[in-house]
């Protein structure tokens, strides 16, 4: 699935270059002048191996290394456009609009961080059971619910629903839908965009978290297991209630996703800072730091019980 969509890809890529005035104002020269057979099939070729290469260098990293490596790779290049666009705010801006961009920066990573980690923790109990002579249950645990619980896919949904009809109305120009498009959902600081996009991300929010988390097998696995959630009775409340929940968190979330993609615009926008803390690039830094930080952590708590356990074996052997 990755190379075909690598070739997909390349492809549009390479029909972009020799046509570029159709998706890019005032750019009316070809960027590819020679665009026989072969060359095309060789840039498309070079694309989709480069792809390939990634996508391997993601695998060895995830085998061998801690964490997801498609996401370490995606976070090493979003981290290293940072240096390059704070300089450039350093000369064109001075001094105090560098400083203030970065505090800017470390308050809203501060916030972020801060909604990402938090959770609604709902208690369960487990009753106490009799297995043939042994005991089992009576153990008390909790279901962690994220707060953005669908994490950066919302903002991908949005964003990538959004651009369709931008490209779809670059082979219809001069009709007055098309028209209406180029002037109110091309630009990212356009009242409409904005609204269109907070309305998408909203609804792709609840969409994702629906098909991710099912009250109704949960509270089935718990019923099943004998567990229950204090002053909830099992079964269909249980599922009620888990929803009931889920429904309530969602919706900060969502709104809190939107305000992150759309508020360093409005300011861009408004006060003309040459740097862009994109709400889809700061999402994906902050979750895949603490995602490999947490992987960090399990990795060396699994060494260190693992030294533990041996030990315990090799006294008791003695």
């Amino acid at each position: 699935m990755t190379v075909g969509l690598a070739i997909l890809q390349s492809t549009a890529f390479v029909a972009l270059a020799r046509t570029p005035g159709r998706l890019f104002q005032g750019c009316s020269e070809p960027l590819l002048y020679k665009g026989d057979w072969f060359t095309v099939t060789v840039m498309v070729l070079t694309m989709t191996a480069g792809t390939g290469v990634i996508m391997w260098l993601g695998e060895l990293i995830t085998d061998r290394g801690v964490g997801n490596g498609m996401s370490i790779l995606i976070f090493t290049q979003i981290v290293a456009t940072f240096p390059t666009q704070l300089w450039s705010i350093r000369k064109q801006k001075g001094v105090t609009t560098f400083v203030v961009v970065i505090a800017i920066g470390l308050v809203i990573m501060a916030a972020v961080i801060f909604i990402e980690q938090a959770q609604r923790r709902i208690p369960v109990q487990y009753a106490k059971r009799m297995v043939g002579r042994k005991m089992f249950g009576g153990t008390s645990t909790y279901i962690p619910l994220k707060v953005n619980q669908a994490g950066v896919i919302p903002v991908i949904f949005a964003s990538s629903l959004l651009y369709l009809p931008v490209l779809i109305s670059q082979f219809q120009q001069g009709k007055s839908w098309s028209n209406w498009i180029q002037g109110n959902l091309v630009k990212g600081d356009h009242p409409i965009y904005m609204a269109t996009y907070v309305a998408l991300i909203i609804f792709f929010t609840y969409f994702y978290v629906s098909i991710t988390f099912n009250p109704k097998e949960v509270a089935d696995n718990m019923k099943k297991y004998g567990g229950f959630i204090p002053g909830i009775r099992a079964g269909r409340p249980t599922e009620e209630y888990l929803k009931y929940v889920l429904d309530r968190i969602t919706l900060p979330g969502a709104l809190y996703v939107a305000a992150v993609c759309v508020l360093p615009t409005i300011l861009i926008s408004r006060y003309n800072v040459p740097f862009y803390f994109g709400g889809t690039a700061l999402l994906i830094v902050v979750g895949v730091a603490l995602d490999t930080v947490a992987a960090m952590e399990t990795h060396m708590i699994t060494r260190s019980y693992e030294g533990f356990m041996k030990g315990g074996r090799i006294r008791g052997r003695r």
